[in-house]
């Protein structure tokens, strides 16, 4: 939105964040399809925007062959490789709404019954072959709910309309 110097911006509503507990922040993350994933490439952070789903737990993005993520993850050893996992719900006028961060660590999937699985599961918004799985497993999940005044606190009331059915 712009803004000129005869109409300066308006006030934003009085608003306050408030930490989330871990199962609260995956919840909201499985409420909506879009995220960024965060990793390394050539010594360097990086980010793409990605489509997943939360399957047990667990974050799983399609890639295709050549992706800069098919070829780190697919070079890990045992332990996989450290991503950060963001997603967020926030309304761009009233700026209410959530946002989670994961970070933990991406494996490239290789069972052929799990592939089939997040295959049915998981339809990529590019129209393009995505023959790879990585599922992401949490070990840190931090996330913060942007309220107005007037909300209670982040039980279900107050968030339940911050998730990916009513927007906030």
């Amino acid at each position: 939105m712009a803004y000129d110097d005869h109409h300066p911006a308006p006030e934003p509503p009085a608003r306050r964040s408030i930490e989330l507990d871990a199962a609260e922040a995956l919840r909201l993350l499985g409420t909506v399809s879009l995220g960024r994933i965060v990793f390394t490439r050539q010594a360097l952070p990086t980010v793409r925007p990605v489509n997943h789903v939360l399957v047990d737990g667990d974050i799983v993005i399609r890639t295709h062959e050549g992706a800069a993520l098919t070829s780190h993850v697919g070079q890990a050893d045992g332990t996989g490789v450290v991503v950060a996992y963001e997603a967020d719900l926030i309304d761009p006028d009233t700026h209410l709404g959530w946002s989670v961060v994961v970070t933990g660590y991406a494996h490239l999937v290789t069972d052929p019954r799990e592939l089939t699985r997040y295959e049915a599961l998981l339809r990529p918004w590019l129209d393009r072959t995505m023959e790879h799985s990585v599922r992401i497993h949490p070990e840190l999940v931090t996330g913060i709910a942007l309220v107005g005044d007037a909300d209670e606190g982040p039980g279900e009331r107050s968030l339940a309309r911050y998730d990916g059915d009513d927007h906030p």
